[in-house]
């Protein structure tokens, strides 16, 4: 399908926020149009405001307010007495053509900072933890976490004939499937704090002071190399060629 004097399409951002303060670090690829070839930036009225990345997976600090959600669904036991509660946070989009619900998508698609974005990935994460003194020790004996993470994600509102429907049913199981991987790199991040926190031993601590300065080091060091894991795998997959980059050109132009 020839689209000329098609509008610009965003670049696409892979974006994490810290587990700590601050902003959000951000990490961008190459702008493209529907047919392939490169192209600026968006300005306001473009199917993407300036600045706007396609999908954003924002992996939040420990408490991340969460809005409320329709779907529900529980994943597989992560450990032996806790389970992750995922669920879908959806968003209405609409169209009859792929270039249609493609702006509808930037028109709607969820907002992180200045940015519209296809879909995102936050998390909530509590714990129950408990310290004991053991002699002259600090001791962490329990910490349970409490996991829920939120996919929001568009849903498309208008009735679709074929081949239409196939091309929305690749495009938003492609999505889906992306942000379920992040979904994944969560969980693999708390199983790895919850393994390396229970048993944790600080010596000379019998007030239970120090040992939450040296958790919190660690912690910090597991948050960034999640960070890390994420952006690195949202550069391969939003790069030109990549699996988010060509389920949007098959979606907008299946050529």
């Amino acid at each position: 399908m020839s689209m000329p004097n098609s509008p610009p399409h965003p670049t696409f951002q892979a974006t994490v926020s810290p587990s700590g303060r601050g902003r959000n670090s951000a990490t961008a690829a190459r702008p493209f149009s529907p047919t392939g070839r490169r192209c600026r930036q968006a300005d306001e009225g473009g199917i993407f405001p300036r600045a706007a990345g396609l999908l954003r997976s924002s992996i939040g600090r420990l408490s991340v307010p969460l809005l409320a959600a329709s779907l529900f669904f529980a994943t597989g036991a992560m450990a032996q007495d806790w389970q992750a509660v995922e669920r879908v946070e959806p968003y209405s989009v609409q169209g009859t053509t792929g270039l249609d619900i493609y702006r509808s998508i930037g028109e709607r698609g969820p907002k992180l900072g200045v940015a519209r974005v296809i879909a995102h990935t936050g998390f909530k994460l509590t714990w129950t933890r408990k310290y004991e003194r053991q002699g002259n020790a600090c001791v962490i004996t329990v910490n349970k976490p409490k996991l829920i993470i939120t996919y929001t994600l568009p849903q498309l509102k208008t009735k679709l004939s074929e081949p239409m429907k196939s091309r929305w049913d690749t495009f938003i199981a492609g999505v889906t499937a992306h942000e379920k991987i992040h979904g994944d790199f969560i969980k693999d991040m708390v199983k790895e704090i919850e393994a390396m926190s229970v048993g944790m031993r600080v010596e000379d601590d019998p007030a239970c002071k120090k040992i939450r300065p040296a958790l919190q080091a660690r912690l910090g060091e597991l948050s960034q190399a999640q960070r890390a894991r994420s952006r690195d795998f949202d550069k391969v997959e939003m790069s030109e060629g990549g699996n988010v980059h060509q389920l949007i050109l098959q979606f907008v132009d299946p050529r």
